[in-house]
């Protein structure tokens, strides 16, 4: 009969062949009811809701959420393929969230679908996932796939969300709009809606965010097919942050935007720059000191995998992080190899700067 390290190194193997091209989020059906059971156990699986589960750290901590954050995106791409196939999408507010590059997590995705059914399935932490029952899908021109998420385009993103959110969500507005070639998408479907409303404030929004030309080329074109137009800026005071000089990636956009909106208070609360160590050796082994949990945060963002070395250890019976502390640095530090070669090339190139 197998050893119970035996056992466990056999389902370690049949999740790292799950694991293949950095997934992270498997079915229940993906593994024998035994060999999840025994991951569940210790702590390499973790379950999200029933038939869902997600790759986590066998040293994760009690409320630890960084497993589920970083699994969350690929969690609803496969969820909402899964259940609704090819017929789903990311509302319009979500789809120019993560257009203009915005990474924090939401309590709740809203995602469209012909076959939702208007529920609410509550996730882990806080966060739940909406499927709204809509009456049929935009066309295929006015989607586009994102790590496998459906989203509208960006141009369908700004047509179809509400005047308010450009005020609630400033930055990630403008840098959708800074990163526009042209306006080619926003006239076809303010054309073909008759969205004379929209067109006056998606112009207001173009013209205070340095997009003048595009601005004018929407108002004349609504106006030569007889459309009533009044520009009008969705913005609050003080809410337009830059004014791009070309078009430019949200991603940059973003970090421009954010940068505007931020300088001044850090410059404020900034301190005076404290200088060279003097006691250069304790600043070096402080650095040592809180590599740990440098390494536990920074590694859990990337997710865990299991590695060759994992298993052979465990096969061999010699993975033991709660009395060895080679593992058991392994385990906190998610078992991921490089980090602490980089750590160390890091903290070279510190001790060069201050000459140790």
């Amino acid at each position: 009969m197998a050893a119970p390290n035996e056992k466990l190194a056999d389902s370690l193997s049949v999740l790292k062949a799950l694991q293949e091209n950095g997934r992270r989020v498997f079915r229940s059906d993906d593994l024998s009811r035994v060999h999840r059971e025994r991951l569940v156990e210790n702590g390499f699986l973790l379950d999200v809701m029933k038939g869902w589960l997600i790759s986590s750290s066998p040293g994760a901590r009690a409320g630890d959420s960084t497993p589920w954050y970083a699994s969350f995106w690929e969690f609803c791409a496969r969820y909402c393929g899964e259940r609704f196939g090819e017929q789903w999408h990311l509302s319009a507010e979500q789809s120019l969230w993560l257009h203009g590059e915005k990474t924090v997590i939401p309590e709740q995705v809203v995602t469209c679908s012909p076959k939702g059914t208007n529920h609410t399935n509550k996730l882990l932490f806080g966060t739940s996932l909406y499927d709204l029952k809509v009456p049929g899908m935009p066309t295929a021109s006015d989607l586009v796939m994102r790590d496998g998420l459906r989203l509208f385009s960006p141009a369908a993103s700004l047509v179809a969300a509400a005047e308010t959110f450009f005020a609630r969500n400033p930055v990630e507005s403008q840098a959708v709009l800074g990163s526009l070639a042209d306006a080619s998408d926003l006239l076809r479907l303010l054309l073909n809606g008759g969205n004379s409303t929209k067109a006056g404030y998606l112009a207001g929004a173009l013209r205070q965010t340095g997009r003048g030309g595009l601005a004018d080329e929407i108002l004349s074109a609504m106006k030569s097919v007889g459309y009533d137009v009044r520009e009008s800026n969705p913005f609050e005071a003080g809410q337009v942050l830059a004014t791009p000089r070309r078009t430019v990636a949200p991603i940059a956009g973003r970090v421009q935007l954010m940068w505007a909106s931020m300088r001044g208070v850090v410059v404020g609360i900034f301190p005076k720059p404290p200088g060279l160590p003097k006691d250069k050796g304790a600043y070096l082994h402080h650095v040592d000191e809180i590599y740990r949990n440098d390494a536990y945060h920074s590694l859990s963002i990337e997710g865990y995998s299991v590695t060759p070395e994992i298993i052979d250890r465990v096969r061999q019976g010699k993975w033991n992080p709660d009395n060895d502390e080679a593992d058991c640095k392994s385990r906190d530090a998610l078992a991921a190899r490089g980090y602490w070669q980089a750590f160390h090339a890091a903290k070279d190139a510190v001790g060069k700067v201050i000459g140790a």
